[in-house]
């Protein structure tokens, strides 16, 4: 699915612990404008919707989370893992769905937009008919 990108994020591990620093500089992935993060419960689900112009990247912080995306006729389920340290970078107009595998999951997920109303697709057949599925 062209519209996925998986992002893998440096780390430094030490006996202690490991540091996973993010950079906004120029090689970062999109110009971040809004963050925010969810805390899930297990076989709980977030998010089912799309977005008519926001990218997002999707990056688990703690606990195992399943993205569900959809775009025309391709479905993907990728299983994002803290231990893992990558993000998943997913364009807009693609449906997206967080189900959360283990409790006290946590997701941050950070946008190339503000928030903005409008340009939420809250409707699986308005979804359909923006990206013309049948």
């Amino acid at each position: 699915m062209k519209k996925i990108k998986i992002i893998k994020l440096k780390s430094f591990t030490k006996k202690s612990g490991t540091l996973i620093p993010i950079n906004f500089n120029n090689k970062f992935p999109i110009n971040v404008k809004r963050l925010f993060y969810i805390f899930g419960k297990k076989n709980k689900y977030r998010g089912d919707h799309a977005h008519k112009k926001c990218k997002q990247l999707f990056i688990p912080i703690s606990g195992n989370i399943s993205l569900i995306v959809k775009s025309k006729n391709v479905e993907k389920s990728i299983v994002l893992n803290s231990k893992k340290n990558r993000g998943i970078l997913v364009s807009n107009l693609v449906w997206c769905r967080l189900k959360f595998l283990t409790n006290n999951s946590i997701v941050l997920i950070m946008c190339d937009r503000k928030y903005e109303f409008k340009d939420y697709i809250e409707k699986y057949s308005e979804f359909k008919k923006i990206i013309k599925i049948k």
